[in-house]
């Protein structure tokens, strides 16, 4: 049996849900929750803009066309969803990062993503 680490955000807080439509994460349980099993470190609650999306097909993760045969209708601009922590930090170095709900991220991604860096995309 898989087990969870510890639901814990970024600000040391309770994990906050990210997304149930379209359902994300690791567990596809609507948190940025993490495992060891989990290599990638889904754990960065990105808001998805067109910007990113365009970005992260371009270096060969297209996350907006749909995919049936794994459940997955595919994001659009304003979906969150729980984003590897080392895509978050790529597109930051790259320019188009984008934004993040700190409450919502998980203490894990602070092992790739220096905290500093995901309070600068966070909503004012």
């Amino acid at each position: 049996m898989i087990r969870k680490d510890k639901a814990i955000n970024v600000l040391g807080g309770t994990l906050e849900l990210c997304s149930k439509d379209p359902v994300s994460g690791f567990f596809r349980d609507g948190h940025c929750n993490t495992c060891p099993e989990d290599s990638s470190s889904h754990t960065v609650c990105a808001l998805m803009t067109a910007e990113f999306l365009a970005y992260s097909k371009y270096v060969g993760n297209d996350l907006s066309t749909p995919r049936p045969e794994f459940d997955f209708p595919g994001l659009k601009a304003g979906d969150q969803w729980c984003l590897c922590a080392a895509r978050f930090l790529q597109a930051h170095d790259e320019g188009c990062a984008p934004q993040v709900r700190l409450e919502a991220t998980h203490e894990s991604a602070l092992n790739i993503v220096p905290l500093e860096i995901l309070r600068q995309h966070a909503p004012q």
